[in-house]
């Protein structure tokens, strides 16, 4: 007869658990699910040591950068980490998620979501809020970098403008002239694609301010609005940009990740007293947007994130329509095919570097804002930098998702864009004044 040896409390004990070394032997996405079922088998809200409430409402633009959010919730993470009752909501636009941000779930609200990332600033500051006020907002991670594009009529085909800008600034001169205006939509003013289109224009030396008319319209209504003549470029997030080269309508000039490679766009921004009523939740949620991240980011999971956003209830966009410039494969339009570039939407990174919240980056849109005349000259960017940016947060989410070797500090060094110029933190105002076309004095 076999007898059974009597195991010790402590082997008992690693058997429940996992060792930490050989967390760092697993995937980061594995890890992270291993961490949290040992931890809490029961899910994290087990023995009171979970979030304060089961979920709240985020809001989202139908654009793939959302992904994290959605997938987070259709994959259970949410759920996983106790926040069962986590609600993903559709808005119409960037004014109504200003808006809805603005009430709060208290008022039929949502407490935070997908946002263009200089909105934490704008409605912290006020500047495009209601009355001017103030509206406290934390920027808790950056949810993607690249993979936004700017497009433009297939009236200026021709022109064979592209990276280069320049080459429509006669094309435009001429409808001006004739007695047309020249429209540039974008999504939001001084948000992302304002100032991605912005920084193309500038440096192919066409004045945004002077030259052009810009406009906002919702992301959504993108195509349909250039297919009816109403604009004649834009810039927009994925995958409304393939969406107007597979209607024929329009080509892509440029992907803003060919503007400042890696550059940060969309982030998870939260109403401030939601976060500080609620620490634990916080985590919770960065823990499973960040598992989300990680499930995004994996080229074996591509085809599946695209058919999941693309369903009626997320975008109701066909899965061709997105699932291309996610992974690299560049349709530009008329014959201009570029296959597994370096330009695919970027969710995780090889530690969590695409989504970390590095301040310096926050402190690039603040400058370019400064520019454009949304913010004062003498704005304290560092100051409104640390009282938004919450990449302390980040890091306890990522504690709490079993995450090791991820990024830390304030800044990723100095920035380079396709032009040449170079933004340096520790010193706007040298980038500022390298700039010839700006609004600032």
């Amino acid at each position: 007869m076999m007898t059974m040896r009597k195991s010790s409390p402590t082997t008992l004990a690693l058997k429940g658990s996992i060792a930490r070394r050989d967390f760092l032997k697993l995937g980061a996405a594995t890890s992270a699910a291993l961490m949290a079922k040992s931890m809490f088998p029961s899910g994290v809200h087990a023995q009171g040591t979970g979030p304060e409430v089961k979920g709240t409402k985020l809001g989202y633009i139908a654009l793939t950068d959302a992904a994290p959010l959605i997938i987070a919730k259709e994959k259970g993470m949410f759920a996983k980490y106790g926040l069962s009752d986590m609600d993903i909501a559709k808005q119409a636009s960037w004014g109504a998620t200003r808006d809805n941000m603005a009430l709060g779930t208290k008022a039929n609200g949502i407490d935070g979501g997908h946002i263009l990332r200089p909105k934490v600033h704008l409605y912290a500051t006020g500047k495009v809020m209601q009355n001017n006020q103030p509206l406290p907002m934390y920027s808790l991670l950056n949810l993607n970098e690249d993979c936004q594009g700017i497009s433009v009529s297939n009236e200026f085909k021709d022109t064979g403008a592209g990276l280069d800008a320049s080459k429509l600034k006669a094309a435009f001169e001429a409808k001006k002239a004739s007695g047309k205006d020249v429209k540039v939509a974008m999504t939001f003013p001084g948000g992302t694609h304002d100032l991605w289109v912005r920084y193309w224009l500038a440096a192919g030396g066409i004045d945004p301010e002077k030259d052009v008319s810009t406009i906002v319209v919702p992301p959504p209504q993108m195509v349909a609005n250039m297919k009816v003549g109403n604009m004649d470029a834009f810039c927009v997030g994925e995958p409304w940009n393939e969406q107007l080269v597979n209607q024929g309508i329009g080509y892509t000039a440029c992907t803003t990740g060919e503007l400042w490679f890696k550059h940060p766009e969309k982030v998870l921004g939260m109403r401030a007293d939601w976060v500080d009523a609620n620490p634990k939740a916080t985590l919770a949620i960065l823990a499973a947007v960040m598992e989300a991240q990680i499930w995004c980011d994996k080229p074996e999971n591509k085809d599946e994130m695209a058919a999941i956003v693309g369903r009626r209830q997320w975008f109701n966009v066909p899965v061709a329509d997105i699932i291309g410039r996610i992974k690299g494969d560049i349709n530009y339009g008329h014959g201009r095919v570029a296959k597994g570039t370096n330009l695919g939407m970027k969710f995780w990174g090889e530690k969590g570097e695409a989504s970390y919240p590095w301040k310096n980056l926050d402190a690039w849109f603040i400058t370019e804002n400064i520019r454009w005349g949304k913010f004062e000259a003498n704005t304290d960017i560092k100051a409104l930098v640390n009282k938004t940016n919450r990449s302390d947060l980040w890091s306890e989410g990522a504690k709490l998702a079993g995450l090791s070797g991820t990024p830390t500090g304030d800044s990723r060094g100095v920035e380079k864009f396709f032009d040449g110029k170079v933004f340096d933190w520790n010193d706007p105002q040298a980038y500022l004044k390298s700039l010839s076309v700006k609004k600032m004095a």
